[in-house]
């Protein structure tokens, strides 16, 4: 029996590896949201491997949203400050839900307005069914209050891919920046 409580006690004191201590869901070695092939808002092809190296942070919205999809891109906007020196390894990826109304123009437009280097992907409406299922996300069209006027009901998080293209994290809408900042740096220093 003391040999049994002294073997215990020597497993306890063993050092750990660091906790992951992720504020966003981690879904380290799920087996979905691999990749994609979209073009972005200056018509050229990208795929998530173009993004080696840094941790990439795919988002579903559209651009006529009034509220969901600003305030994601505006946090995404402070958590690329709060990275500080760096900034320069967290690539933003805006997905569209609504290429009928997600003119490359408009996408440019909107990336601006949140940040030069964010990219925006127009998938065709057969792109757009196909990677929706990847990521397992949800996305409809709701007719509005006229013919023709329509809003789009949407997954509303972000998928964190570490810089060796894994996925990682989910963020959940509204979490803030300062927490998603926290795991990116947790990821970049290999967590």
């Amino acid at each position: 029996m003391v040999l049994a409580a002294g073997v215990l006690a020597s497993c306890t004191d063993k050092e750990t590896p660091v906790e992951r201590k992720f504020k966003s869901v981690d879904l380290t070695g799920a087996d979905y949201a691999k990749d994609f092939a979209l073009t972005y808002h200056h018509g050229q092809a990208r795929t998530l491997k173009d993004f080696r190296g840094k941790i990439v942070v795919v988002f579903f919205g559209f651009t006529q949203c009034p509220d969901v999809c600003p305030t994601t891109m505006a946090e995404l906007s402070e958590v690329k400050r709060l990275l500080g020196p760096d900034a320069g390894k967290l690539q933003a990826i805006f997905i569209s839900v609504d290429p009928e109304r997600d003119t490359p123009l408009l996408l440019e437009a909107y990336m601006r307005n949140f940040d030069p280097t964010f990219l925006a992907m127009r998938p065709s409406p057969e792109e757009l069914a196909a990677v929706a299922s990847h990521f397992k996300i949800y996305y409809k069209k709701v007719d509005g209050s006229k013919p023709g006027l329509y809003s789009m009901d949407h997954t509303a998080g972000t998928f964190v891919f570490d810089p060796q293209g894994r996925i990682r994290l989910y963020g959940r809408y509204g979490s803030g920046a300062q927490p998603l900042a926290q795991d990116i740096q947790l990821l970049l220093k290999g967590a």
